[in-house]
């Protein structure tokens, strides 16, 4: 049951050792008089020290503290330059070793029956004496060395100080009446113990005439009066009992009492708390034996020899819920660690670790035996012990899950007594309990609840029940859902009963290795055993070879028939009846053939499997907390689970209580696991971490909480009370708002419509379906998403400083960069909010962290402001919860928010942001507005969340000092804004403030905008309107946000202002996406143009084909041009400009290498800008060329399936329309006549020179071709009833006479076809009238008839 939990090399023998109380620290000091500090949890080595010799680096360090403080040398020799000697005693002293120590002795007399009603026993935490500093005392023979190890500064006091007398062995004195300690008490060669003051650094007083000869061992224990006792063992075989409490005048000091304890000389003391008694005091001598003694009367009650022939080096009190008959821990010179029965039971000594299996195998290798020579328990976590051996130091764990066995009965409504039940050996016993006063007072009361002492005052009693169990082993106790039945599982036997708990009656009993509860009805699983399991055990003393062969012949022989029983038993369900009978439900659930290894008991109940050999190494590693890309180990949770397929094995199974069916997958198996009562949370705890999912509607994963080796929680409607072994925490838990809530809300809201139309219609029959249609203002409700809640609180813990809280972790990390909407909100849905959270939380919003119990303990419940706890002693517990900042948390996670609200008026205003945070998280946004020292922003942030925007809208003016911007009156339009220089203060302060909300205002007109208050969108717009036209308030975004919020009011006025502003300062991008909003192209091409962003002028020009295009073109080749002329030239060596002229082209001529190629960068399908000029030397060419690229008719192709042609004229595209046969003509701006009277001007193009007469005979041609297809039959002409537009359908023209348009550039031709492809698709939506058939007739210009017509030989003259 041991298993290894650290461990540290070392090349000499360990032979003192001890553990700090509250921090992983273990102090050592081998046969060389070498002293270190070892952290064990992180393995790191915090301190070395050589003792025993001269340590010249504290020398060196005291000589230099001593001249930077600018004190002189001293005549003597130094203290730290003194030899130390043998290291006799090592041991740590601060706040926490002092507050333990004294709270050990406190409660180990409280146990006497004549002490239990002593108020003078009431517990109260001692005056910090050490100021938060942690030191290392090291007790050497010449000296006794005190090191400060968070400065390390040290203080050394040699044996001068102390009469000259070497220092054998010391003990600290925390209790004074006096005013001048502490002390701590140092034993003597000569008999005498001396008492030396921390504060003064001198010796205060000594107690003498006890010992006659030297001192060995010193211990300090309180009696049940309360008053501080000394016990100190010499070389001579006393026990002298000393007065530890003395009073200042008080110098020389004789002992109480004296008894013979061992011959030859005691060597260590214990204190053992006795449950009931007084408590006992053990000891070990010389002689090889163990003595206990009973206090204060010192009659011994037991002597033992442990180990035969071999004498006990350490000796420790120890109490372990999974071992209840095993009270003392020793060691001897051989490699185990032996546990000690009770002295009411037979008091043998058994083997509780062989250290041998569990010393790594090269290290054993070397040494032929592995021998302890000290060992010391965790004084509050029983389940660590440290043992120092010949090979290093071993931190062994002690099955840590194990807890005590007791179960929490529940209480009667409105009942402020508790009760338990427990089992002490073969006993049943019932635990009453209850406070002594009210925890709180009435939320009216003036009284403040921070003035209440820290520890709550617990009455409790305990009465013994009739009914034996039958076995006293380690047992687990449960309860029924209902609490009318319990059960007693003992494994180790394995057997197990059930009670009936109003008569204590045993209603079912048998054979069972795991029992488990439904927590919805009185029914319950178990696991059957065919075979009894039997633990081996090694008989006394025995460490021969043959007797450690025959106890691994056993135990592997125990193994094998354990499995065997294993796999052959099976999980059975039964139910318990109303008059107490037990009925089988199933006789074996799932189908599954490996061996079951644990049931858990909830609203589902859970089967753990054994895996295979090669998940064997993983089951004890912890849980990774990064994020992996693998598959969810929870199958029914999305892929925001951490845990990859490898990281544990997945052998757990949820089974329905119903119909027995696994649901869901598999799932690697919890430690434990918590169910909410009310079937709506539940939580798996592993072992770095607490897995907590919602279960209404669906199964749901929220969230991590990094809570390490949990061993017991319980739920309190949305309150997780989670016990650690060195802390108490409390997680609030909200689900939030998913988008499966909306989607079941809705689905009840539409069943609940439908009953009642049902019961409308069952009632009075048809008639009910007759409805009036009448235009009903439905309230617009907006509902918005709320991710999940985890805040954890400390409530306490064992140190006297605020530790560290745990954190959180988040079921998803999505992309902080992401742009999307929809994921930006799946983030928001995804993520866990923390509400405060953090070590701020517990050490400033919530009180100082109370003490936990000492040990294993069961949380037990909630009730009368407090958290229940019981310890392994059977000990009663009360955390309070009384503390505003955590009952307001408590009433709030309760469902009462209002009373939440009252009890905030306790709590100090700067409190409330936090709290008012909390409540945000549990959506009570409403009430949190009721706080009255909330923040302005976070109001307006609980305003917007509760849709009373007014009040948002008012927060937001207030925070932005933006009142009186906007407004006409004062005249602050966007012109007056731009000049800031000549306008006041507050209005640079305004605009200020509202581009430092910008983001909140753009929230306020979108929640606005949902729920249609345009009144309040309006106030908002026009103040980030304003600040929107001053350059650099507002971001890119948050422009285009704004553009887009005018847009969707109407605003084009502001727009259009907004556009120009933005031009003017430059903000070319936001202008432009303005423009867009507001459908302006010459608008954005201008605004492109202007603040020099050419290529996106010229990208949308050619996109769109705007007219515009080549200039933009021009103007950007040349500015990239100036760009490369005023490069800044490179350097480069000879060699590089030598391989550089090779790779450039060769001159031919001094003309070439003038002339440097200029940039020419074109969008697709346009002609060079620099090119010759063809049009000169061959116009018949290029007018040929013209014609051809003009005569291309553009046809945008539906769903044709006969389409027809007509003759056009020159300036006339024909397009095919979606009709069936169908072809849309566009008609082209100009007519024949415009063209000739321009014509004497030159036409537009820089590819050619058209001549004037070739311009002339090409448009007579197009007219001519117009007027006779205007001739043309009726019978040939398509239907025009489907025509969408002005257009007139044609017949194919004649190729050999090309339509010529206004413009000679055949670019700007194909510019003007894309944008009437652009105006076409655009105006698709719009609904135009048909025209008839006569209008598209008439609406062709005529044509000439004694027009010239061009033909194909006439190009060809014109060529020649």
């Amino acid at each position: 049951m041991m298993r290894l939990r650290a461990f540290r090399p070392t090349s000499e023998k360990i032979r003192k050792i001890e553990m700090h109380p509250t921090h992983p620290w273990l102090v050592t000091a081998d046969d060389d008089d070498h002293v270190s500090v070892w952290n064990w949890d992180h393995h790191q080595v915090i301190y070395e020290l050589r003792a025993g010799g001269v340590d010249y680096s504290r020398l060196v360090g005291a000589k230099l503290e001593k001249l930077a403080e600018g004190e002189s040398e001293p005549r003597g020799k130094r203290a730290e330059a003194l030899r130390g000697g043998s290291v006799k005693q090592v041991s740590f002293y601060d706040d926490d070793v002092i507050y333990w120590k004294l709270w050990h002795n406190r409660t180990a007399a409280s146990e006497t029956p004549v002490a239990v009603n002593n108020d003078s026993l009431a517990f109260s935490s001692p005056a910090p004496s050490t100021k938060g500093r942690h030191f290392l005392v090291v007790c050497c023979e010449n000296k006794a060395v005190f090191l400060d190890l968070v400065t390390m500064r040290g203080r050394d006091v040699p044996k001068q100080d102390l009469d000259n007398k070497y220092l054998l062995c010391m003990e600290f004195l925390s209790r004074s009446i006096s005013n001048d300690g502490p002390y701590v008490a140092f034993g003597g060669p000569d008999g005498v113990i001396r008492v030396l003051s921390l504060l003064t650094w001198k010796l205060a007083r000594r107690y003498t005439g006890g010992h006659k000869g030297p001192v060995s061992c010193l211990m300090t224990f309180m009696a049940s009066s309360g008053q501080g006792l000394l016990v100190s063992g010499g070389t001579d075989g006393l026990l002298v009992l000393w007065n530890a409490d003395c009073h200042q005048d008080s110098r020389e000091l004789v002992s109480k009492l004296s008894v013979k304890a061992h011959d030859g000389g005691v060597v260590a003391i214990e204190l053992s708390r006795v449950t009931g008694a007084p408590p006992n005091l053990i000891t070990i001598g010389a002689d090889k034996t163990l003595a206990i003694w009973e206090t204060p009367s010192f009659k011994e009650i037991r002597r033992i020899k442990p180990v035969s022939k071999l004498a006990c080096h350490s000796v420790a009190s120890w109490c372990h819920p999974r071992a209840p008959n095993l009270d003392i821990l020793t060691c001897v010179k051989d490699s185990h660690i032996w546990a000690i029965e009770h002295s009411t039971y037979s008091a043998l000594a058994r083997p509780l670790c062989e250290l041998s299996s569990l010393a790594p195998p090269q290290l054993l290798a070397s040494h032929k035996k592995l021998r302890v020579y000290s060992m010391v328990a965790h004084s509050l976590q029983p389940h660590l012990v440290a043992t120092g051996t010949n090979i290093g130091i071993f931190v062994c764990e002690f099955d840590a899950k194990s807890l005590p066995p007791v179960a929490p009965l529940p209480s009667p409504p409105g009942s402020r007594e508790h009760s338990a039940v427990y089992v002490v050996g073969r006993e049943l016993k019932v635990l009453q309990y209850q406070l002594y006063n009210n925890p709180y007072p009435a939320p009216g009361s003036n009284s403040l609840l921070h003035e209440r002492p820290e520890h709550l005052h617990v009455k409790q009693t305990k009465k013994n029940i009739s009914t034996t169990v039958p076995h006293d082993f380690f047992s687990i106790l449960s309860i029924s859902s209902s609490g009318k039945y319990m059960s007693i599982i003992w494994p180790d036997i394995p057997y197990f009963s059930v009670y009936k708990v109003s008569n204590w009656s045993v209603v079912d009993s048998g054979s069972a290795r795991f029992l488990a509860w439904d927590s919805c009805r009185d029914r319950f699983a178990l696991l059957e055993s065919s075979l009894p399991r039997r633990m081996p055990v090694i008989s006394k003393g025995s460490s021969s070879r043959k007797a450690k062969e025959a106890a691994i012949a056993a135990a592997q022989a125990a193994a094998l028939a354990a499995a065997t029983a294993a796999s052959s038993s099976s999980v059975q369900v039964r139910i318990l009846l109303d008059d107490g009978t037990s009925n089988i439900l199933m006789k074996s659930i799932g189908s599954r053939s490996e061996p079951v290894t644990g049931l858990y008991g909830g609203a589902l109940l859970g089967i753990s499997y054994r895996t295979c050999r090669r998940f064997a190494t993983s089951t004890n590693q912890p849980m990774p907390m990064h994020k992996s890309s693998s598959a969810s180990s929870f199958n029914t949770v999305d892929d925001g689970q951490r845990l990859s397929a490898d990281a544990l094995p997945h052998n757990f199974q949820l089974y329905s209580w119903e119909t027995f069916q696994p649901v869901g997958g598999l799932l690697p198996q919890p430690e434990w696991t918590a169910w909410d009562q009310t079937v709506e949370y539940c939580a798996f705890a592993y072992q770095q971490y607490i897995v907590i999912s919602s279960l209404r509607p669906q199964f749901r994963y929220l969230g991590d909480v990094a809570i390490p080796f949990a061993t017991g929680a319980i739920w309190h409607r949305r309150q997780l009370f989670v016990a650690t072994p060195t802390t108490i925490e409390c997680v609030f838990v909200d689900a939030g708002i998913a988008p499966i809530d909306l989607e079941t809300r809705r689905k009840k809201e539409e069943m609940r419509v439908k009953e009642a139309q049902d019961r409308a219609v069952a009632e009075h029959g048809d008639l009910a379906l007759i409805t009036v249609d009448s235009q009903q203002v439905m309230p617009q409700e907006r509902t918005t998403l709320r991710p999940p809640m985890l805040q954890v609180v400390r409530l306490a813990s064992f140190q006297r400083t605020p530790s560290i809280p745990p954190f959180l972790t988040l079921p998803k990390r999505a992309d902080n960069h992401t742009s999307d909407p929809k994921e930006m909100e799946e983030k928001k849905v995804n993520e866990v909010a923390v509400g405060g959270g953090g070590v701020a939380v517990s050490t400033t919003r919530f009180p100082a962290e109370q003490k936990r119990p000492v040990g294993p303990i069961v949380v037990a419940g909630v009730g009368d402001g407090a958290l229940w706890l019981i310890d392994r002693y059977m000990c009663v517990h009360a955390i309070s919860l009384s503390h505003p900042g955590i009952r307001c948390r408590c009433l709030a996670a309760h469902g009462d928010a209002v009373s939440a609200v009252k009890w905030a008026s306790r709590l100090g205003r700067e409190h409330h942001d936090d709290l008012a945070q909390f409540m945000l998280g549990m959506g009570y946004a409403t009430e949190a507005l009721h706080l009255s020292g909330i923040s302005k922003r976070l109001e307006f942030h609980l305003a917007l969340q509760s849709n009373d925007l007014k009040r948002a809208l008012q927060c937001l003016l207030t925070m932005s000092n933006s009142t009186d911007i906007g407004h006409k009156v004062l005249g602050l339009d966007l012109n007056d804004i731009m000049n800031l220089s000549s306008k006041k203060e507050n209005v640079v302060d305004a605009v200020q403030g509202v581009a430092k909300f910008a983001k909140e205002f753009l929230d306020l007109i979108d929640a606005a905008d949902a729920t249609g208050q345009a009144d309040i969108a309006r106030e908002a717009l026009k103040r980030l309107a304003a600040a929107g036209s001053v350059k650099g308030a507002l971001q890119g975004y948050e422009l285009r946000g704004l553009a887009l919020c005018l847009g969707n009011h109407g605003e084009l006025t502001r727009l259009s202002n907004l556009v120009s502003s933005l031009i003017s300062i430059g903000s070319g991008r936001e202008a432009a996406f303005a423009a867009a909003i507001l459908g302006d192209n010459p608008l954005m091409e201008k605004a492109w143009h202007d603040t020099g962003m050419l290529a996106e002028a010229v990208l949308h020009a050619h996109a769109h084909g705007r007219p515009s295009l080549r200039s933009f073109v021009q103007e950007w080749n040349k500015a990239l041009q100036q760009n490369m002329e005023h490069k800044q030239p490179t350097k480069m060596d000879a060699a590089a400009a030598f391989l550089a002229s090779l790779e450039e082209s060769k001159i031919t001529s001094l003309q070439d290498s003038a002339k440097k190629p200029p940039v020419e960068i074109l969008p697709p399908g346009m002609a060079s800008l620099y090119g010759p000029n063809p049009g000169s030397k061959k116009p018949g060419l290029a007018l040929h060329t013209l014609q051809k690229q003009v005569g291309n008719q553009l046809l945008l192709e539906g769903t044709t399936k006969s389409p027809q042609s007509a003759p056009t004229s020159g300036n006339q595209l024909l397009l095919e329309g979606p009709t069936t046969g169908n072809q849309l003509l566009l008609e082209g701006p100009t007519t024949t006549p415009q063209l000739a009277s321009t014509s004497l001007e030159p036409l537009p193009s820089t590819e050619s020179d058209i001549p004037k007469d070739s311009i002339m005979e090409a448009s007579s041609t197009s007219d001519s071709l117009a007027d006779s297809s205007a001739s043309a039959p009726a019978s040939e002409q398509p239907d025009a009833t489907n025509a969408k537009s002005d257009v007139q359908p044609q017949t194919e023209p004649d190729a050999s006479v090309p339509p010529v348009t206004e413009s000679g550039d055949p670019n700007a031709l194909e510019s003007d076809v894309n944008a009437m492809e652009n105006q076409e698709q655009t105006s698709s939506t719009t609904s135009v009238p048909e025209p008839n058939e006569t209008e598209i007739l008439t609406s062709v210009p005529p044509a000439s008839t004694d027009s010239p017509v061009v033909t194909n030989a006439g190009c060809q003259e014109l060529k020649d």
